[in-house]
Formats: structure tokens, sequence, C-alpha cells
């Protein structure tokens, strides 16, 4: 595998307008999670921005931006165009579509996610994490994921995904991180596909994948990430990133 990391970020936050540019400890959060990016040491690293706000908060801490068209719909689509302009040869067979809040995340997730690629079947990979309380299995904005893991393994099929408690008996829950990696064929389809009714319905992007027949591998991490999408979230970051990153 030869891969890259690609970061989408926007200014349009409907929650917390401009969090890229928040300030964490005097850093923007996007050069926190860049940082972390770089701290996996898998690749190269690039923002994909929709504003030349977030490209010159990036050039100015070393790192690497590239300017998107502000009207594409989501991240996929803006990795797909930054990569594009990156990587125009095809060099870079595995794309990791980091989400730009995601500060704290574990540098070591991002190989994490590789992993399930190792498998011919899969054409998208991602991470899931135990849910750990009742609060957090009943949150519309947890995404949980059917999945089930064989005994001792690291890496199962993704079978659905829902803000909804799923699946229904005992036995544990999963937290969908949304951190994935994508086969270079499968993004180029994926962001080709339209919009699907269960995308639609659950307002997530993952499922278009599904309902087009894709296969998604999950792998298990011990714990979920912390994101920022509200004033809360970016006071708690605050809190727990110190001097000792960055």
């Amino acid at each position: 595998m030869n891969p890259i990391i690609l970061i989408p970020a926007r200014l349009g936050s409907t929650r917390l307008p401009g969090k890229p540019l928040a300030d964490i400890c005097g850093l923007p959060m996007i050069v926190h999670v860049l940082n972390r990016a770089r701290e996996a040491g898998l690749g190269p690293v690039a923002v994909a921005c929709a504003e030349s706000e977030i490209a010159e908060a990036v050039h100015a801490h070393g790192g690497t931006a590239i300017l998107t068209d502000p009207a594409l719909p989501s991240g996929s689509d803006r990795i797909f165009a930054a990569l594009q302009k990156l990587d125009p040869y095809g060099q870079h067979d595995v794309i990791i579509n980091l989400q730009g809040d995601l500060p704290g995340i574990d540098p070591g997730y991002l190989t994490a996610v590789c992993q399930p690629l190792q498998n011919p079947l899969y054409d998208i990979a991602t991470l899931v994490a135990p849910i750990t309380s009742a609060a957090e299995a009943e949150a519309p904005s947890v995404v949980k994921c059917a999945c089930a893991f064989a005994p001792d393994e690291e890496v199962a099929a993704a079978l659905y995904f829902s803000r909804s408690k799923i699946p229904s008996g005992e036995g544990v829950l999963w937290h969908h991180i949304g951190v994935y990696a994508y086969r270079r064929a499968s993004l180029a389809t994926f962001v080709t596909l339209p919009e699907s009714p269960l995308e639609r319905r659950e307002k997530l992007e993952q499922l278009r994948a599904l309902e087009a027949g894709m296969r998604i591998g999950v792998v298990r991490v011990a714990h979920a990430p912390f994101g920022v999408d509200t004033q809360a979230d970016l006071d708690h970051a605050r809190k727990i990133l110190g001097p000792k990153h960055d």
C-alpha cells in the first residue's frame, strides 16, 4: 500500500462556525489534526480546504493545503478533488479521509484503518470502538455500526450504520468513527454515485456505498476519539490538549 492522508475542511459548520481555525492551546484545530496525521508516518498529508483562510493557516505551519470548490457537497468529494491535483498519475493507491474535527486522534488509528484493505474483498475501511455508556448508545449523534467480530479477529464486515441503537439484544454495541481508507478506484466510484434512499433517511453518507454493493470493512480500536462539533466540545479539547502536544 502507498497511502496518502487527506483532511477535508471548510468554515461553514452550522453548530460551530469557523471551527477549523478555532484556537486550541495556541494552534488552529486544523493544525492539530494535521500534526496527528504527520505523526502517523504513513505518507504525504494534505488539507483539502474550501476557503483560502484555512489554506493560509496550514501553510503558516509548514503544511500542504489544496483549495477546492466550496460548493462540493461532501468531504469525500473534497478529498477526491484534491487528490486529482496532488496525485494526477495515481501514485497513491490508498486514500485516508481524516475528519478535520478530530484534534486528539491517536495517530496509530490511521495505520489501523488500512488493515481491512489487506483483504481484497473490501472496498472501503473504517473504524469502530466499543460503546461504554447508555447515553452514548442512545445518542443520535453517535453513529452505530452493526458488525460481528469472530473470536480473536480485529476486522469485520459492516452490515449497516444507523443513528439508532443497533443491533438489538445482548452484546457489544459499536461506535462508528468517521475515518475512512479507500482504495483509489473505490473512492473514484463512490463520488459518482447518487445519494441513496437510506443515506437520505439516516443522513449517513457511508450507506450510499453499502446500497451500491460496495463492501466496508471495520477494524476495532480501544476508544472513540473526541470530536469537536460544539462550543462545549471545543472547551473540552482545550482542557485535554496542552503543551505536551505540538
